[in-house]
Protein backbone atom coordinates (compact mmCIF):
# COMPACT_ATOMS: atom_id res chain seq x y z
CA UNK A 1 0.00 0.00 0.00
CA UNK A 2 2.88 2.40 -0.40
CA UNK A 3 4.24 3.38 -3.76
CA UNK A 4 1.26 2.39 -5.92
CA UNK A 5 -1.20 4.63 -4.13
CA UNK A 6 1.30 7.49 -3.96
CA UNK A 7 2.06 7.22 -7.69
CA UNK A 8 -1.65 7.16 -8.55
CA UNK A 9 -2.20 10.30 -6.48
CA UNK A 10 0.71 12.10 -8.17
CA UNK A 11 -0.59 11.05 -11.59
CA UNK A 12 -4.03 12.39 -10.75
CA UNK A 13 -2.64 15.72 -9.56
CA UNK A 14 -0.38 16.01 -12.62
CA UNK A 15 -3.31 15.32 -14.95
CA UNK A 16 -5.46 17.94 -13.20
CA UNK A 17 -2.68 20.52 -13.52
CA UNK A 18 -2.08 19.66 -17.17
CA UNK A 19 -5.67 20.20 -18.22
CA UNK A 20 -6.49 23.06 -15.83
CA UNK A 21 -7.10 26.27 -17.73
CA UNK A 22 -8.13 29.23 -15.59
CA UNK A 23 -9.93 32.19 -17.08
CA UNK A 24 -7.31 34.74 -18.09
CA UNK A 25 -8.08 38.41 -17.64
CA UNK A 26 -6.25 39.76 -20.67
CA UNK A 27 -7.19 43.37 -19.98
CA UNK A 28 -5.59 43.19 -16.52
CA UNK A 29 -2.50 41.60 -18.05
CA UNK A 30 -2.30 44.35 -20.65
CA UNK A 31 -2.60 47.03 -17.95
CA UNK A 32 0.16 45.41 -15.96
CA UNK A 33 2.49 45.11 -18.93
CA UNK A 34 1.89 48.62 -20.26
CA UNK A 35 2.11 50.44 -16.93
CA UNK A 36 5.33 52.28 -16.27
CA UNK A 37 7.22 51.08 -13.22
CA UNK A 38 10.61 52.33 -14.38
CA UNK A 39 10.82 55.00 -11.69
CA UNK A 40 11.16 52.40 -8.95
CA UNK A 41 14.39 51.14 -10.51
CA UNK A 42 16.09 54.52 -10.96
CA UNK A 43 17.93 54.31 -7.63
CA UNK A 44 19.18 50.84 -8.46
CA UNK A 45 20.31 51.92 -11.93
CA UNK A 46 22.20 54.92 -10.63
CA UNK A 47 23.98 52.75 -8.08
CA UNK A 48 25.25 50.39 -10.81
CA UNK A 49 25.78 52.94 -13.58
CA UNK A 50 29.47 53.38 -12.75
CA UNK A 51 30.04 49.75 -13.73
CA UNK A 52 28.24 49.98 -17.07
CA UNK A 53 30.17 50.12 -20.33
CA UNK A 54 29.20 52.45 -23.16
CA UNK A 55 27.09 49.73 -24.76
CA UNK A 56 24.94 49.44 -21.64
CA UNK A 57 26.24 46.12 -20.40
CA UNK A 58 27.61 45.72 -16.91
CA UNK A 59 31.21 44.59 -16.97
CA UNK A 60 32.52 41.99 -14.60
CA UNK A 61 36.02 42.82 -13.46
CA UNK A 62 36.23 39.68 -11.39
CA UNK A 63 36.47 39.35 -7.64
CA UNK A 64 37.72 42.37 -5.73
CA UNK A 65 40.46 41.70 -3.17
Amino acid sequence: MGRGRQKAKHTKVARELKYFSPDTDYSALERELTSSHDHQYEDELSKWSEYADDDGYVRDDGPQR
